[in-house]
């Protein structure tokens, strides 16, 4: 039947006064419509929202409040988003009509109606409102299962996968500007014995805070965080010279140490830090972004093996290689993370 929908009988609220017109769109129970009447504007309200009708058909000449205005009281509800809104009006008048789309109404017809088109246009609107819907659930689930192949299950932040799609993006970015990208990957110093010593469950908690200190310092759009491996974190810093991804490496770990995580096992301090390996790069076009990974992916080598609890940015603008101490009194980490402000707007 063409007034059905995946087996349900779409429903009409027909808007009237006038009780014989009323009767008269009642002719549309014969097509398979169900079909529900209101004669005033605060009965077509709560209708509207009691039974969420596929279409309102709405006179336009109504005593107390005219058809237009109902029409536009009734689309500002917000379940009404979706509800094709078609009006009766009665002629074919070009004032008319154009307030039929200002107020939002998808169609109209004109008396003396046309039960054939009257029909026809009904069918048409409930249709494409029909379709919208399932395109827009379609939209909703195609992203839900985006994220669930691009986030990180435990830290919610990027996966690996979403990384390496980003960074093959940004390469190709900053080679065509020619300007640089920075890398940091992040390793958890000593995380296999905290797993040992606290249980994978508290390792887990530990990761997730550590994953939000380092949201709450990579803020910018076009930065992305990730969880690169188990206990490794990555930060893409597209846009950011040397200077820039230092103050932000060095921004990640002072957060973290001031979160405090006791680590009674670690070989180096009593509680939880990290190691950081860093690089920046103008990407040469035809290049390829594995350049950065690999540098960065040394100096975080380095860094381990230097003690842990440091960084050292490979820097192949220059070809340097510097280390960094995390040791600093709370007045250096105060002017380091002043002078990042001070020089914040450069990575814009």
């Amino acid at each position: 039947m063409e007034a059905t929908h995946q087996g349900k009988q779409s429903l009409v609220l027909i808007v009237d006064n006038e009780t014989f017109n009323r009767q008269q769109l009642r002719l549309l129970e014969q097509s398979g419509y169900r079909v529900v009447e209101a004669k005033d504007g605060t009965e077509t309200i709560n209708l509207f929202q009691q039974l969420h009708p596929d279409l309102v058909l709405l006179d336009a000449i109504m005593p107390d409040m005219d058809g237009f205005e109902y029409c536009s009281v009734l689309l500002s509800i917000e379940e009404s988003k979706y509800t094709p809104v078609l009006m009766i009006i009665e002629l074919e008048d070009t004032k008319l009509i154009e307030r039929v789309f200002q107020v939002g109404a998808m169609d109209y017809v004109t008396k003396p109606l046309n039960r054939q088109v009257l029909h026809q246009r009904i069918r048409r609107l409930i249709e494409q409102s029909q379709l919208h819907q399932e395109l827009l659930a379609a939209n909703q689930e195609l992203q839900r299962l985006v994220t669930l192949v691009t986030i990180d299950f435990l830290t919610q932040i990027a996966n690996r996968r979403r990384f390496e799609e980003y960074i093959d993006q940004e390469w190709w970015r900053m080679a065509r500007e020619q300007q640089p990208l920075s890398l940091i990957l992040l390793d958890v110093d000593y995380f296999k014995s905290y797993n040992d010593t606290y249980g994978h469950q508290a390792g887990d908690r530990a990761l997730i805070k550590i994953a939000k200190a380092i949201l709450d310092i990579v803020q910018r759009p076009a930065d992305l965080v990730a969880r690169y491996g188990g206990e490794e974190f990555a930060v893409i810093l597209p846009d950011t010279d040397e200077l820039g991804a230092t103050k932000i490496a060095e921004k990640i770990c002072f957060a973290v140490r001031r979160l405090v995580m006791t680590h009674s096992h670690s070989q180096f301090t009593s509680h939880i830090t990290l190691s950081a390996g860093l690089s920046t790069v103008i990407p040469e076009p035809g290049s390829n972004f594995e350049e950065i990974i690999t540098a960065a992916d040394q100096a975080l080598y380095q860094a381990k093996a230097a003690g842990r609890d440091c960084f050292k940015h490979n820097n192949s603008l220059v070809g340097s290689t510097c280390n960094h101490k995390w040791r600093k009194s709370s007045e250096q980490i105060a002017m380091a993370q002043s002078m990042y402000l001070a020089t914040e707007h450069t990575r814009f």
